[in-house]
């Protein structure tokens, strides 16, 4: 399965020998889903920290670095950051012991574990998706969800080209930063113009994200990717004994968050 020439080659992830890496990227999902959806259901600091500790422990199975996860990870470690001030800013329930009074700032017992709990949960979420999906290649994951989890080729095959093109964006915005840059336009110091900057920047990727993927829709469509047809498989992807490996044990990790969210 390919994509139309539309589509850039450098999106493309190369080839990751690691144990879990490997795996069938359906099988990666389904640990995935299992293991966030269950720390999604608990605000347990100690489960979460646990879910925590399994993910920097299983990264370099996916052939990354703990440091390395982390890097990749700066958004949603900036939105971790961002719930606890926040919270310490504007938590309506104060109750508990006060921890620190300085100012507006006002941080109690309560609002502590409240703000770590949230934090942690949105981290134990966002770092695993990292994992596994910084380690999935695009074209596979379209194959696997076509032949283990009979999704219809029209939505694997747009999935695909979705996901490939997202590679796109950042190299995108670096470009149009630079040009602009080349034209003299800096924002300095100017924490208002840096701002103005930044929303005329975004504005002009989603212009370009917008007329890109129109292209690629007209291609797909002239090259017959929506006939209706059935489709055959290029690349048959067997389903090993190792992939039902991971399920389980991303069932049983999902588990033990729970024995531990309720000890």
């Amino acid at each position: 399965m390919t994509l139309p020439a539309a589509t850039s080659p450098q999106a493309s992830l190369q080839r990751n020998d690691a144990l879990l890496a490997r795996r069938t990227p359906v099988a990666k999902i389904v640990f995935l889903a299992l293991f966030t959806t269950s720390a999604l259901f608990t605000r347990d600091v100690a489960a979460l920290g646990f879910a925590l500790a399994v993910t920097f422990a299983v990264a370099p199975l996916f052939g990354i670095t703990p440091w390395g996860l982390l890097r990749r990870g700066w958004p949603a470690l900036l939105g971790a950051a961002t719930v606890v001030l926040s919270l310490a800013l504007f938590a309506a329930d104060r109750s508990g012991t006060v921890l620190v009074d300085f100012g507006p700032v006002v941080i109690t017992s309560t609002v502590l574990a409240n703000a770590l709990s949230l934090a942690l949960r949105l981290l134990a979420i966002a770092l695993p998706s990292i994992l596994v999906f910084s380690t999935t290649d695009p074209t596979d994951l379209a194959d696997s969800l076509i032949q283990h989890a009979r999704v219809s080729p029209r939505f694997a095959i747009g999935a695909l080209a979705a996901f490939r093109l997202v590679g796109l964006l950042g190299d995108e915005w670096r470009m149009i930063a630079m040009a602009r840059r080349a034209r003299g336009i800096d924002a300095g110091r100017n924490p208002v113009r840096w701002f103005t900057l930044f929303a005329s920047t975004a504005f002009g990727l989603l212009v370009g994200a917008i007329r890109r993927g129109t292209r690629l829709a007209v291609a797909m469509d002239a090259r017959g990717f929506d006939s209706g047809l059935p489709r055959t498989v290029a690349r048959p992807m067997p389903w090993r004994p190792a992939d039902w490996l991971l399920v389980a044990a991303g069932a049983l990790l999902a588990a033990l968050i729970q024995v531990i969210a309720h000890r």
